[in-house]
C-alpha cells in the first residue's frame, strides 16, 4: 500500500500514467513509479522521488529491477541513472 505522501505524487503527475485506468493509479508499484518517473518524467519529478524514498531505496528498486523490468528503462536512461546511484547511493 502506497503512503498517502506517494499518492499524492501519482495524482500530481497522473499524466504519465495515462494507460492505468484513474482508480487504480494510486495502486502503482514503487517500481513502475520509478520506471515512469525515469524514462518519461523531468529532473524535477526525480528529485521529488527522491525527498520521498531517499536515494538509498530508490537505488535499491533501481537496481532490483532484472530481466524484462530492466530492459523497460531506456538504455541512455538505464546508464545516466546508473551512474547516478553508483556515486550517490
Amino acid at each position: 500500500m502506497n503512503s498517502p505522501e506517494i499518492k499524492q505524487f501519482i495524482r500530481e503527475h497522473s499524466n504519465l500514467f495515462w494507460y492505468i485506468p484513474g482508480d487504480k493509479k494510486e495502486e502503482i508499484s514503487n517500481e513502475l513509479l520509478l520506471e515512469t518517473i525515469l524514462n518519461y518524467g523531468t529532473l524535477d519529478d526525480f528529485r521529488e522521488l527522491v525527498k520521498i524514498f531517499g536515494i538509498q531505496q530508490l537505488s535499491n528498486i533501481f537496481f532490483g529491477a532484472t530481466g524484462r523490468k530492466k530492459q523497460n528503462y531506456y538504455p541512455e536512461i538505464y546508464h545516466y541513472f546508473s551512474l547516478i546511484f553508483n556515486k550517490y547511493a
